[in-house]
């Protein structure tokens, strides 16, 4: 996700420094990039960081997400005072205030972001971007952020943004089961299922997951999208703030143990759509 999303902040003109934990991907980038406007890789985050205005970071979960801020090699320790650092990350509504803390008591600022539209989003520069934090960093930033995003919404204090990324994930769960069981029954009845498809799609049941995801689903094709292991993360942390904050989610836990189910049959890098599998 954050290849292309780095990309895009160089075509838009930005002075880039990337880092990854791979060295090797870092210098492909800047090799992909090479004519704009003089990209550079950096050996540590800290390094990255350094005198930058804005710190933009996509990793994998929260202890990812610590490992690149904290210590004397961290994001944390290179940026300057009023440098805001806006993470990417699907991860924990508590890492969030967590490092948003940690951040104000170094003069900087920390704005959680998580993105939803996949790898083509990414590559489009069409995601849309869920933040929390305070209004004035947030206003700083999405400027720039659209560089790579057709939605850049703040929803609250730190933390917000988290929160909202986990109501997505709570529909997508529940749309791509239910399409699941459509698919499944209209095989089991006969139907030719892309034609329902087509028609269906042009009535209330219409969803994106429906359009972009349906017709694979019937082809039995799930190499690509998002994977069943980022799921189950991510619906990891919805079942923990769910017990916080006193939330139902019955079929959000069922489904969790549906894609476990995909887990076991193989399908950890499988596509989330591949869900359809155990109806098979």
């Amino acid at each position: 996700m954050g290849y292309p999303m780095a990309g895009h902040l160089a075509r838009a003109g930005h002075q880039v420094t990337v880092y990854n934990r791979t060295a090797t991907k870092s210098a492909a980038w800047c090799e992909d990039f090479a004519g704009a406007n003089a990209p550079r890789a950096a050996l540590t985050p800290r390094e990255a960081a350094a005198e930058s205005d804005i710190v933009f970071c996509c990793v994998g979960n929260d202890d990812d997400l610590r490992g690149v801020t904290g210590g004397a090699d961290g994001a944390f320790a290179g940026m300057k005072r009023g440098a805001i650092f806006v993470d990417h990350t699907t991860a924990s509504a508590n890492v969030a205030r967590e490092l948003s803390v940690a951040a104000f008591k170094l003069g900087l600022a920390f704005v959680d972001a998580p993105v939803s539209g996949g790898q083509a989003g990414a590559q489009n520069g069409l995601l849309t971007v869920m933040c929390g934090g305070e209004q004035a960093s947030f206003d700083t930033v999405r400027p720039v952020a659209m560089a790579f995003s057709r939605a850049f919404t703040r929803l609250g204090d730190s933390g917000s943004g988290q929160l909202a990324k986990m109501v997505n994930q709570i529909c997508i769960a529940g749309l791509v089961q239910g399409l699941s069981e459509a698919i499944a029954f209209g095989q089991n009845a006969g139907l030719d299922m892309n034609q329902v498809l087509e028609v269906i799609g042009k009535g209330a049941a219409q969803s994106w997951q429906l359009d972009n995801r349906g017709k694979t689903m019937v082809a039995d094709q799930f190499d690509f999208g998002f994977a069943v292991d980022w799921m189950r993360k991510d619906l990891g942390l919805v079942l923990d703030e769910a017990k916080r904050n006193g939330s139902r989610l019955p079929v959000t836990a069922l489904v969790d143990q549906f894609y476990a189910d995909v887990q076991q049959m193989g399908g950890r890098r499988w596509d989330t759509s591949s869900l359809i599998k155990r109806m098979k």
